[in-house]
């Protein structure tokens, strides 16, 4: 910091650098070398040995192997074995998470099936402003199985889940808010729910890889979350499902597939459910995509997640404080938690313009994401994302604004992924 201004420089972040203790981790992935990348909370950078491993994967074991390769290659057991990979950053028990499907299949499960161990109870909680696909499904799922679905802005949810009492199902909540980043508390709403007899369904998609989640230790009924985020698994990669151990012999969800066969190579005209959480699965496994997330988890083998989380608070604050020192009076408001430790890892600010703004900044290499209606989304993904980074992004942003290059036609032109 300058002690003559009292401002942050670009020094201070690079000594910054200096002394992460897991700055190492950047050399796991491959980069472009002219981008600063901060959307790792809608797709993940690229870990070194996937290429590889899908090289093999295409040209060796499906090229030459052919079917023989579920067998001899062990294609077959791939859900599981990343399932459990991504069970040991969740808190959860090895055998508690497998990789199937995607979010909004995997939530259409796990909602069934909790209303079905429920089913004298027809409320279910969600939030006014959940991501579009959780909403959508609990409006599909409550109108299927005859329930009430109550959405409330997040401050209520805690009074809603009392207001419903003993007629709670279930409350589906997703642990970070994917335009505020906000994080909800987990421990806290999970026991409130259940100790009036419900149960809670938590989306991970923006926590899994960023946080220390604890699921066990919350005591957490159920959950899902995607593989493309901040466990960098690929564009489109299978999402995962955990399920607690015990409630393995009651859930009974309704996508009933061969592969969550007791049996499934019994071929049985009767279903009858595997007793773990293979049960969870459906049809075959997206084999690649699979293998690519499965070993895109070796990022995670050392890392200790408190370690990781201290880095991206660390980034976002550096990020906020940034902003407010660069970008005064630029027409930006900051739309996520100042205080870190109520902040997963990303910041959203808001501004009118925000969307041609950020097609402006990621034409210069800062890559981030925008969030109608008004929303700039940064995601720091701190295995790979450095402090001086937020320096020169904040940098970036404030030469767009003060040369007005943000109002270009180009930039303004709506694309069909914002």
């Amino acid at each position: 910091m300058n002690a003559q201004t009292g401002q942050i420089t670009r020094a201070d972040t690079i000594k910054m650098d200096g002394d992460d203790p897991i700055a190492h981790l950047r050399d796991r992935f491959e980069l472009p070398a002219n981008d600063i990348y901060l959307d790792g909370n809608s797709l993940g950078a690229l870990p070194r040995g996937v290429m590889e491993r899908l090289e093999v994967a295409v040209k060796k074991e499906w090229g030459q192997g052919l079917i023989r390769s579920w067998n001899d290659t062990d294609w077959y057991p791939a859900p599981q074995r990343a399932g459990t990979a991504i069970a040991r950053i969740l808190g959860a028990d090895d055998d508690e998470v497998i990789v199937c499907d995607s979010i909004s299949v995997n939530l259409f499960k796990l909602l069934v099936g909790a209303l079905r161990m429920r089913p004298d109870r027809k409320v279910i909680v969600s939030e006014i402003g959940n991501f579009p696909t959780d909403v959508y499904i609990n409006t599909e799922v409550a109108e299927m199985m005859g329930c009430e679905l109550r959405c409330v802005m997040p401050e209520d949810v805690e009074q809603a889940i009392d207001d419903a009492g003993q007629d709670l199902a279930l409350v589906q909540l997703t642990h970070v808010h994917y335009k505020s980043g906000r994080i909800y508390d987990m421990t806290g709403i999970t026991k409130r729910a259940q100790d009036l007899g419900g149960l809670v369904i938590w989306d991970l998609a923006h926590s899994a890889g960023c946080l220390p989640v604890q699921l066990n230790a919350c005591n957490a009924d159920f959950a899902v979350g995607c593989g493309y985020k901040y466990l960098n698994g690929g564009p489109g990669a299978p999402a995962f499902v955990f399920v607690a151990q015990r409630h393995f012999e009651a859930m009974n969800q309704p996508l009933r597939g061969w592969h969550g066969h007791a049996e499934p190579f019994a071929f049985t005209q009767n279903y009858k459910p595997h007793p773990t959480i293979d049960q969870m699965l459906t049809g075959t496994a997206s084999q690649l995509a699979t293998l690519a997330l499965e070993t895109a988890m070796e990022v995670f083998e050392d890392v200790d997640m408190n370690v990781l989380r201290q880095k991206n608070m660390a980034l976002g604050d550096l990020f906020i404080a940034l902003v407010e020192q660069e970008l005064g009076g630029m027409g930006f408001a900051l739309a996520s938690p100042k205080d870190a430790e109520q902040r997963g890892s990303q910041v959203s600010l808001t501004h009118e313009n925000g969307y041609a703004i950020m097609q402006a900044v990621i034409a210069r290499g800062v890559v981030g994401d925008f969030r109608a209606p008004d929303i700039l989304r940064f995601g720091f993904a701190a295995p790979y994302v450095r402090y001086v980074d937020i320096w020169d992004s904040v940098s970036h942003l404030r030469e767009v604004m003060e040369t007005g290059e943000w109002d270009r036609a180009e930039f303004k032109e709506r694309r069909a992924v914002t």
